[in-house]
């Protein structure tokens, strides 16, 4: 398996970017926001229907997969050591044991990888269906059979930013088809953030370059997404950005689509339109 990790992301190291967020380079494809209690669409700005790369956002549907199969235990099991031939492009923050806490906060590719093949093509096709998770796709680049290591990184799984919303309502209201304890663990790992006005937002950011047509990178243009829930009291909204850059950066689009959602956060939610 360690051969197959190497192989299959090798060649996306330049189809994700690592960084500090800024907010320069950017243009928000979409923002939606979304009433978690009757999933009324309260604001849609932009294309927030096209589906494209899901890049790590897709580790929130991925963890509640593994709670509920049982791979995954709780917050810290199981704990997994990095190896050698792992992919290790993230930096000292991949290259130490990670459990599930540690894999959510830093988007550790390998135990992402590691959990899927736990889980299986037709397994994790079937969740995703199931969940209504985009379209489902986990057969990977054409011809070369790496679905479980790297469909959701610009490759065959697609999600539109109205789909996402509608997946996160279900894990929100608990109308996803798995147990409370696969929702409850994810909920936990899940990076929260404050913004203003009393506002906690709970969300995964993800990063990914789309494809050329000739099967390149296309590293001017990377998508940067901040997708989950934010709560305030007794109300919970519902929430997905997308960003495309507009010139190449080494700068993480992900980290920029959070910062600048939560920024704008406040006048979003009191001025819906």
């Amino acid at each position: 398996m360690k051969s197959r990790l190497r192989r299959s992301v090798r060649g996306a190291m330049a189809a994700l970017v690592v960084g500090l967020p800024s907010s320069a380079g950017a243009g928000t494809l979409c923002t939606i926001v979304v009433d978690a209690a009757n999933g009324k669409a309260l604001l849609e700005q932009g294309d927030c229907r096209t589906r494209v790369t899901p890049a790590s956002t897709f580790k929130i549907a991925l963890s509640l997969m593994g709670f509920d199969s049982g791979f995954l235990k709780d917050a810290h099991r199981p704990e997994l050591p990095y190896k050698e031939g792992y992919v290790d492009w993230g930096g000292s923050n991949w290259m130490q044991p990670t459990d599930p806490t540690r894999w959510l906060k830093y988007s550790v590719v390998w135990y992402s990888q590691i959990v899927s093949h736990s889980l299986g093509a037709q397994r994790l096709a079937d969740y995703a269906a199931k969940f209504g998770y985009g379209n489902a796709d986990f057969s990977g680049d054409p011809g070369r059979n790496n679905g479980l290591d790297r469909a959701w990184i610009a490759s065959s799984l697609k999600i539109s930013p109205w789909e996402q919303t509608v997946f996160l309502r279900k894990l929100v209201t608990r109308q996803l088809p798995v147990s409370e304890d696969a929702i409850e663990e994810t909920s936990k790992i899940i990076e929260v953030s404050s913004a203003r006005d009393g506002w906690r937002l709970h969300g995964k950011t993800g990063s990914a370059n789309p494809r050329q047509p000739d099967g390149s990178s296309d590293e001017a243009h990377g998508y940067g997404w901040y997708v989950g829930w934010a709560v305030k009291e007794d109300r919970t909204l519902i929430f997905a950005r997308l960003n495309q850059d507009e010139h190449k950066t080494a700068i993480s689009g992900g980290l920029r689509a959070r910062d600048g959602l939560i920024e704008e956060w406040p006048a979003l939610v009191a001025s819906p339109t």
